[in-house]
């Protein structure tokens, strides 16, 4: 989706950040000196950064787990994985579209449209390689996904009884979310 036009695309789940076709900063990606994306939209440099800080909290979240003499799980339950992946849902949603959270994105990205019920769509600001970079993984439920599974996976280490109990509230609110989108199809259903 290019801004300003509209795609048959608009109205998916996935944001407008996924897409990756506005112009930012680009870096060469081939020995010839051609770009990696010809409009320059892709913000490697930034991609770079955040991968980079991504794999150094991961690593010393795993160093200081091992320091603390914590032994890793054997296996991680069917039940507990499908816990700590609703939650890990819900997580990524609260904080790429839930309308409370606007203010961890607000430097980041800009408001497009309220899409129903708590969410809201943003767009990532042009502040250049980083800044755009960070505004699209705030924006991606699917990006921040992965840092809402390796955060919670963490947890489930470090303390496994009140991550699941964490997870299990993330759960629950994510049970309530559909049953709340289930009765208001229901009206709608009677009332038509």
């Amino acid at each position: 989706m290019v801004f300003g036009t509209t795609n048959e695309n608009e109205n998916s789940d996935t944001p407008p950040s996924c897409t990756h076709t506005r112009p930012a900063n680009s870096v060469q990606g081939a020995p010839d000196g051609s770009p990696y994306a010809p409009d320059g939209s892709v913000p490697l440099g930034g991609y770079a950064a955040l991968a980079g800080l991504y794999a150094t909290a991961t690593g010393l979240a795993a160093l200081t787990l091992r320091r603390t003499g914590r032994p890793l799980p054997a296996g991680v339950p069917p039940w507990d994985l499908l816990v700590l992946g609703t939650a890990t849902y819900k997580i990524s949603r609260l904080v790429t579209k839930g309308k409370i959270t606007s203010f961890l994105r607000a430097p980041f990205t800009r408001r497009q449209e309220a899409t129903g019920g708590s969410e809201v769509a943003d767009e990532p600001r042009r502040q250049g390689t980083l800044g755009q970079a960070t505004g699209e993984l705030l924006a991606c439920p699917f990006c921040a996904s992965t840092w809402a599974a390796t955060s919670l996976m963490c947890g489930y280490v470090a303390a496994p009884h009140a991550t699941r109990l964490v997870a299990a509230g993330l759960s629950a609110v994510v049970i309530s979310d559909w049953l709340q989108y289930a009765w208001s199809f229901t009206q709608q259903q009677v009332d038509n």
